[in-house]
């Protein structure tokens, strides 16, 4: 039988939860309910199998009581946030629960997010939020959450919040029966190492090949949208090694970091392998932009920049030669600091589809100093910079950086990194 942890507020949202344990009882699922609350449970006595808010506080910790006489309720979602995290990872990790479900505010969903965010990819998670009409990548992080709007707030049972919260019930029970069934058999692709790539639609045609030319290795390629959240997942199963390698063509993100677009993946974005040490092939893909969403949108500090309306809700802005220049050297700083085999690959003829010949952001100017700058830090950290006549499109420039990678995996699976850093790629 599938179970299923069902997390929350009790002192606030216990008729809501105990609805939702309710109803997952009667599909046939078992239930944990995951009291993160720092009052006394209202609406749900807690069973023999459930986890109170002591449990809870005190895997953070401290104790409810500490944190009532505090009266900092900030503090309070944290740390509550924090314990119910560590309780029900260790749930999961022991293969006691199928499936995560969470309802509440805004201080229930930042609890729920805290919880999500350490467990694994692939583990249902679904929360039920009034929040979830906005802006919900603080709840999803880089982590599969399906995230619900409650439409009414989670406050008791009533006609509208019956067929909501229901139907969540409903859907986490479907969730986690087939995850305890086994419903993703396994595949031969589950064999093959995997490779994670950055991807952006002006890098597409580069990435396509280059998957291709893996795929054809031996390798199942796993693409990462560069939007800021896509990034952030890639780093995230880097630094759990849960890759073979990272082919890290499309680094757009950091210009948006850089400048304050609205695709930035935060400043560790192009960390992770480098630390857990996994081979890993750079290249300068989109560099050249920054996005913003509809043009009305652009902060009036960027009037009189170079821009292009990709579509009405996406705006690109082409970074300058200052701009260009900083963001070389963090390319290269990041690549130097890594502790595995790291190349970066340089196309000669512009850094995306946008940055061809003839497109609206070539900038020769703004390329080579961007260029320049990473060369300078490959060079003092005794790395090469892999310059090709090409633009990033290239079939022949993806495909020579997807077959130095495969290179790199294969000399470090056998032992042999001397030519780590140095040797030359692939069709050069």
């Amino acid at each position: 039988m599938a179970t299923v942890a069902v997390v929350g507020t009790l002192d606030t949202k216990g008729e809501d939860l105990a609805f939702l344990a309710g109803r997952l009882r009667a599909a046939g699922t078992g239930v944990i309910v995951v009291d993160a609350g720092t009052g006394e449970p209202d609406g749900l006595a807690l069973g023999p199998d459930d986890i109170d808010g002591e449990a809870v506080a005190a895997a953070a910790g401290t104790t409810r009581a500490a944190l009532r006489a505090a009266g900092d309720r900030g503090q309070a979602v944290t740390d509550m946030g924090r314990g119910a995290a560590a309780v029900i990872a260790e749930l999961a990790a022991s293969g006691r629960v199928d499936g995560v479900l969470s309802a509440g505010g805004s201080g229930g969903s930042s609890i729920a997010a805290q919880v999500f965010a350490a467990l694994p990819v692939g583990l249902p998670k679904l929360l039920v939020s009034t929040m979830a009409s906005g802006d919900v990548s603080p709840y999803i992080g880089a982590k599969d959450v399906c995230v619900m709007y409650s439409v009414v707030d989670v406050s008791g049972i009533n006609r509208i919040s019956r067929v909501i919260l229901g139907n969540a019930a409903a859907a986490m029970a479907g969730m986690a029966a087939a995850r305890a069934a086994g419903a993703a058999e396994p595949s031969p692709a589950d064999e093959q190492p995997l490779i994670a790539a950055s991807m952006f639609g002006v890098t597409t045609p580069a990435v396509e090949t280059a998957r291709a030319r893996l795929t054809d290795l031996g390798y199942e390629v796993l693409v990462f949208h560069a939007t800021g959240a896509g990034g952030r997942a890639l780093e995230a199963l880097a630094e759990a090694r849960l890759v073979s390698g990272v082919l890290d063509l499309t680094t757009t993100e950091l210009a948006d970091d850089l400048v304050g677009g609205v695709l930035s993946a935060g400043p560790g974005r192009l960390t992770a392998a480098g630390a857990a040490g996994l081979p890993q092939v750079i290249g300068p893909g989109a560099l050249d932009m920054v996005n913003f969403g509809p043009v009305d949108t652009v902060p009036a500090q960027f009037e009189g920049r170079l821009f292009y309306e990709h579509n009405p809700t996406v705006t690109l802005m082409r970074t300058t030669p200052e701009e260009m220049a900083e963001l070389g050297a963090r390319v290269g700083r990041k690549a130097a600091a890594a502790t595995g085999p790291v190349e970066v690959f340089w196309p000669d003829r512009g850094l995306s589809a946008l940055d061809a010949d003839g497109q609206a952001f070539r900038d020769a100017v703004a390329d080579e100093a961007c260029r320049a700058a990473v060369e300078s830090e490959l060079a003092a950290a005794g790395l090469t910079l892999h310059r090709m006549d090409l633009n990033i499109n290239d079939p022949a420039f993806a495909t020579a950086m997807a077959d130095r990678l495969h290179q790199m995996i294969t000399d470090a699976a056998t032992g042999d990194t001397a030519g780590a850093g140095a040797a030359n790629p692939v069709g050069i």
